[in-house]
């Protein structure tokens, strides 16, 4: 088979396996409740799932975490609100770029939203995070760099400091060449570490750096995680 053409199956099938754990995930979703709706290639397939059961008579509120994921929403008839309304979430479904076993800590923010993402977490009762097992690490950073999101003014300066942690930096760039700017209007610096031994002791360094708006690590968010493989879906629970 031709190596482009191995390629897209291979991309199919990851496709396949994300959809396979957006929709399992979606049926915890109950009549009444305000669901934060995810960004990513793997959230829409949570939106595309929980759309569908809009259509066949399920009442929900989705709260979005970006404009795209809100504009997807609108488009498969989900009624959309914002934290102003909903203080709180019941539910949040999500993707995630990298899921520790065992813990259920992750890195999250390869879609540009973390920001977001983490502020609807953070009100939510519970936060469901679907993925492919490819997502499934020891460690944290192993495969992927931490989104490190930074306003714009002076982020060359939180720049230096964070190299100073130890990171390989990386300012993130749009289609256009020129830095990707997110919803709330700042920079990402994608930030490469060693697989980081200590997730919590690098959250309260990343934190403590002027300039430094949020950062992609989700350490003891996830109720759960729904992960799809060839062998099939399985729910994991943090320990």
């Amino acid at each position: 088979m031709d190596p482009q053409e191995e390629l897209k199956l291979e991309q199919l099938k990851l496709e396949q396996l994300k959809q396979a754990a957006a929709e399992v995930a979606v049926g915890l979703v109950e009549n009444g409740m305000v669901v934060g709706l995810g960004t990513g290639s793997t959230a829409k397939w949570a939106v595309e799932a929980l759309g569908k059961r809009v259509k066949e008579g399920l009442q929900v509120v989705g709260v979005p975490t970006s404009e795209f994921t809100a504009h997807q929403a609108r488009g498969v008839g989900i009624a959309v609100s914002s934290l102003a309304e909903h203080i709180e979430v019941d539910i949040t479904i999500d993707g995630a770029d990298e899921i520790q076993r065992g813990t259920l800590n992750l890195i999250k923010g390869h879609g540009g939203a973390l920001l977001r993402e983490k502020v609807v977490a953070s009100a939510s009762r519970r936060l469901v995070i679907i993925a492919d097992d490819t997502k499934l690490v020891d460690q944290l950073g192993s495969r992927f760099a931490v989104p490190v999101e930074v306003v714009q003014f002076g982020w060359q300066s939180a720049e230096r400091k964070l190299q100073r942690l130890g990171a390989n930096t990386q300012l993130r760039l749009g289609p256009d060449e020129k830095p990707f700017v997110t919803d709330g209007g700042n920079f990402i610096l994608d930030c490469t570490f060693t697989p980081i031994a200590d997730p919590a002791a690098l959250d309260r360094e990343l934190n403590s750096v002027v300039g430094v708006v949020e950062h992609g690590l989700f350490l003891k968010m996830a109720s759960r995680a729904v992960v799809a493989g060839p062998a099939g879906v399985q729910v994991l629970l943090p320990r």
